[in-house]
């Protein structure tokens, strides 16, 4: 088992006690069928072990390969692929129960043609983030179709991406609003019994929805941290010091171990003044010297996780396990 000391770096860091906290905060604000918790944040079947432990069994997929490694895992009960997929044919050899969200006649077509374990779909709607998701007013049309095609449909999925992160609490409460407003009128139009949507910043907020697609809480990053959430953070990269001058230090991660889209990572008692490849460049007033190992807070936990490939939980401050990252790739 490697430490601490001598773990080869940049590696990914996770306080195992932390996590619980998180998990257990989680289920007890959005208990059972509530919550379906989005493994694209961890990719990791372990942790979704962790949290189907917590009463959260039914999961949220951003990729073909995550439903795939989750229903190899064990974790096939109900697994929503949230994303859109032409590629749908590869989950159908697969023993699970598996619903595939929908915005066009083409991705319809491709659920369809999958038979196997793909049974239902959600109507993806554009609530306000411009990704994917049908015109609300071409949700009813797309799930007459998917029902002429043989499809079960369950409802209606939208997520409210571009309000999440918002840091002002009331923006987000109005801008919510606003979405699932849009996504409700969709719902009606396409009938079933979900309504599926949210995210971490507004899992306390999404009261429209039957079930949140949050994922982030569970290891969280500076990003979310700004929202004063009861969850904490629980992962970080470890990394060395391999350079040190009089006005700043150097350490061996950078663009390639960090997701950089939300901005420079942290360090506490520091200040971060640019990453690139292989190295974040940094102040402190603390003295450093090559060799020293200091912690990373990332400010997107999605795209940091998947740089990587294991998790290593620390517990009374000893590597007490190791968790592969097993579900990246496409």
């Amino acid at each position: 088992m490697p430490t601490l000391e001598n773990i080869v770096t940049p590696a990914l860091i996770v306080d195992g006690d932390m996590v619980e906290a998180n998990l257990m905060a989680m289920s007890t604000a959005l208990p059972g069928d509530r919550l379906r918790p989005h493994v694209k944040a961890h990719k990791c079947t372990q942790l979704a072990k962790r949290q189907a432990s917590h009463g959260h069994i039914r999961f949220c997929c951003a990729t073909v390969r995550e439903v795939v490694g989750m229903a190899a895992a064990g974790l096939g009960t109900d697994l929503l692929l949230a994303n859109e997929t032409l590629d749908a044919s590869r989950l159908a050899p697969l023993e699970a129960c598996v619903t595939v969200a929908v915005d066009s006649l083409e991705t319809i077509e491709a659920a369809a043609r999958a038979g196997g374990a793909v049974e239902a779909v959600l109507v993806d709607v554009n609530v306000g983030l411009p990704r994917c998701g049908c015109k609300p007013e071409d949700a009813g049309r797309l799930a007459d179709a998917a029902r002429s095609k043989g499809l079960g449909v369950r409802g209606v999925m939208g997520y409210e991406g571009h309000v999440v992160g918002l840091e002002d609490r009331q923006q987000r409460i109005d801008q919510t609003s606003q979405a699932m407003e849009i996504l409700q009128r969709a719902h009606a139009d396409v009938g079933g019994n979900v309504i599926s949507a949210g995210g971490t910043g507004t899992y306390d907020i999404n009261t429209w929805a039957t079930e949140i697609q949050a994922g982030s809480y569970a290891l969280m990053d500076t990003a979310y941290g700004k929202l004063n959430l009861p969850f904490r953070q629980a992962l970080w990269v470890w990394s060395t010091v391999i350079s040190v001058s009089d006005e700043y230090a150097v350490l061996d991660c950078g663009l390639k171990s960090l997701g950089m889209d939300h901005g420079n990572p942290q360090i506490e008692d520091g200040q971060v003044w640019f990453c690139s490849d292989e190295h974040t460049t940094f102040s402190t007033q603390a003295k450093v010297e090559v060799g020293d190992r200091m912690r990373v807070t990332p400010a997107h936990i999605d795209p940091t996780v998947a740089y990587h490939e294991a998790l290593h939980v620390v517990q009374n401050g000893e590597i007490a396990d190791t968790w592969p990252i097993d579900l990246r790739g496409w």
